[in-house]
């Protein structure tokens, strides 16, 4: 019997491998998902989706599907310390849990059990025919080579049974979590960067109290000890209680608690609030430590990603986000390659961006642990913290500064990639005195990070849209062709076309292999795979003759014409409000080129003549399979 062949084996059926199934399976790829668990996370474990990956989700489409569990929602984090009496804990100021500076569409963290969240991933995966093979394991493996297209030769086992296979794979991927067979088969070390544990306890259940805060987030110090609250679906509630810790004298890694021991030491912390357990639904002690694998790839082939890769305290909600972002990273490159797109080259970024990230994770997860387990701010402190809104927050002591950098990364916008092929800078190979950048003050836009959200009024139909969402994910880079006011840049736009028709530009060198055959109501892709364009205005949606104003390669992107005629409190005198927040001109546009994964890529300037499709040119040129425009392509 023949040995079956796969695009890609995934071990591991959490947020991180499920995440990356999804992405492969809607793109067409051929997978053998296993996982040792005889079904999904039954409740309990990560629950909390940051406002970045509700953006992403909602990308996917599945956001809808997250929240018919109707969730809870925590808008506002409530600190708590010991009263001045020593009568107990008293509320001593609030913050938004994602404030207004950050410029979020959903400023909320949404909190669901990671079980929920499985069953969204799984039943979109089963559109696409691929399925979780439970209770299995991987075995063995070994990238041998025998097999040139299927490298990598996976063996894999029933759980319970003496049933065996063997496959070959393109890929293998580690999702299995902290304990990861791959990763110690491959002598991959972990890196603590922290000598501190902690043991913690963290209970899911029904609650009977008095304390006025039970459905927000609250960080509660008193003189007995220390909790995090955490509103749930369900009328639940989750408390974090650290029970252990490496500088206790009595310091034991393996340390134990009942659930009535940390019910009583949650009774005592919150005095004078009562607190009874109608039900407790999950309970569970676990060592934390910071840790990071040392590499996430030896050979391109066998990858890790998510708890297998970075390890952490729960405080902060990272884990399963952080696992989400590893997951679209690598599923869009691996895309890339495998489609003919770019060259085999580019997946060696997804270690040297992920880890980054990663690395400031456990950075910051350092100082918050410390910021959780040390002197809270006076009630003096937090106050005024809290009656500070907007742009106008004064930053005059140390607490309100991390508060306010917290915020920007446990809301998943404070991801910033460096400079490297897709993230250009002034030291990219593609170079052009058109390239915008924020380091010169020519756009906003800061390359690696994610696009700025705007409002924008489809042309279509009339309707009022969240621009950075009207391309979903589906691999496709994301060209947008800010115009400006028509009456002034429709040369720029005519020769801006004319440069993406030409054989070997960047867009046509890559264009729909069954061109002929693409369907009229295609929207996203009718020209080219990977490669979608939104056209945006400086007019009134009255005013856009979407024929007249663009050529046919532009306009054949009907659904994707827009009028930047919506208001935004942001740039509040700005006639143009999307041009206006990503810093280009409101009369002469430009292009902003984004990665399928959101993050900005480039910006150029759009002028009359050959010059902005050149500079396009010469920044795909440096990572894409094929030459184009006449540039040598650059090395990664």
């Amino acid at each position: 019997m023949p040995t079956e062949k796969y695009d890609i084996v995934i071990v591991g059926a959490g947020p991180v491998g499920l995440l990356l199934s999804t992405c492969l399976a809607r793109w067409g790829y051929k997978i053998k998902h296993i996982d040792m668990r005889p079904e999904p996370t039954v409740t309990g474990r990560a629950d909390g989706i940051q406002p970045r990956s509700l953006d992403l989700l909602r990308n996917m489409g599945l956001k809808r599907a997250i929240m018919a569990h109707e969730p809870a929602k925590v808008y506002e984090v409530a600190f708590w310390d010991p009263s001045e009496q020593s009568k107990g804990i008293h509320r001593t100021g609030t913050w938004a849990s994602c404030p207004s500076f950050l410029d979020a569409r959903y400023p909320f963290t949404t909190l669901l059990h990671q079980g929920l969240i499985e069953r969204v991933f799984i039943a979109d995966m089963e559109k696409y025919n691929v399925q979780v093979q439970r209770p299995w394991r991987i075995t063995g493996f070994k990238n041998d080579g025998l097999d040139k297209e299927y490298p990598v030769e996976v063996n894999i086992g029933h759980v319970d049974g003496d049933e065996k296979e063997t496959v070959r794979a393109k890929y293998l991927f580690s999702g299995e979590g902290a304990r990861s067979f791959i990763r110690e088969q491959l002598g991959v070390g972990i890196t603590h960067k922290d000598p501190i544990t902690h043991v913690w306890g963290v209970m899911d259940g029904v609650v009977r109290t008095n304390f006025p805060d039970i459905k927000m987030k609250c960080t509660i110090h008193s003189d007995a000890g220390s909790i995090m609250v955490i509103p749930r679906e369900d009328n639940m509630v989750r408390l974090y209680i650290q029970i252990a810790s490496s500088t206790d004298k009595d310091w034991n890694p393996r340390k134990q608690a009942t659930t009535e021991e940390v019910q009583e030491a949650a009774k005592k912390i919150m005095k004078p609030y009562e607190i009874e357990w109608d039900r407790v639904e999950w309970f569970s002690v676990y060592p934390i430590g910071q840790g990071i694998a040392d590499r996430y790839t030896l050979d391109e082939r066998v990858f890790m990603g998510g708890d297998c890769c970075h390890t952490h305290s729960p405080k902060a909600g990272q884990g399963m986000n952080t696992a989400f972002l590893d997951a679209q990273n690598l599923a869009w490159k691996i895309h890339h390659v495998e489609s003919g797109f770019a060259d085999r080259s580019i997946l060696k970024s997804y270690e040297v961006e992920r880890k980054l990230i990663a690395e400031n994770l456990l950075n910051f997860d350092n100082q918050y642990a410390k910021l959780f387990s040390q002197r809270q701010p006076s009630a003096g402190e937090v106050s005024k913290a809290s009656q500070q809104t907007g742009e106008n927050q004064v930053e005059d002591n140390e607490f309100i500064k991390m508060f306010k950098s917290s915020c920007e990364f446990t809301s998943g916008y404070g991801v910033a990639y460096n400079p490297n092929i897709f993230n250009w800078s002034k030291d990219h190979p593609a170079q052009s005195p058109l390239f915008l950048s924020k380091e010169a003050g020519t756009t906003t836009q800061r390359t690696g990070r994610i696009l700025t959200n705007a409002t924008v009024t489809r042309v279509a139909d009339a309707n009022v849209v969240h621009l950075e969402q009207e391309i979903p994910l589906n691999g496709s880079w994301r060209i947008y062709l800010f115009g400006g006011e028509p009456s002034k840049t429709k040369r720029a736009i005519s020769d801006f076309a004319a440069g993406l028709s030409k054989k070997n530009s960047f867009y046509s060198a890559f264009g729909h292999p069954s061109l002929d055959q693409v369907s009229y109501h295609e929207k996203h892709n009718p020209h080219s795979l990977f490669f979608t364009i939104n056209t945006i205005f400086n007019a009134k949606r009255p005013q856009i003759e979407i024929r007249s104003l663009l050529p046919e390669i532009l306009s054949r992107y009907f659904d994707h014409v827009y009028a930047d005629d919506v208001w935004d409190q942001k740039v509040p005198d700005a006639k143009a409000a999307a041009h206006a927040k990503m810093g280009l001109s409101q009369e002469e546009g430009g292009v902003v080129v984004v990665r399928p994964d959101g993050y900005v890529g480039c910006v150029v300037k759009l002028v009359e003549g050959t010059g902005t499709v050149d500079a396009l040119n010469n920044y795909f040129s440096t990572f894409t399979s094929k030459k184009v425009g006449g540039a040598e392509r650059a090395s990664l």
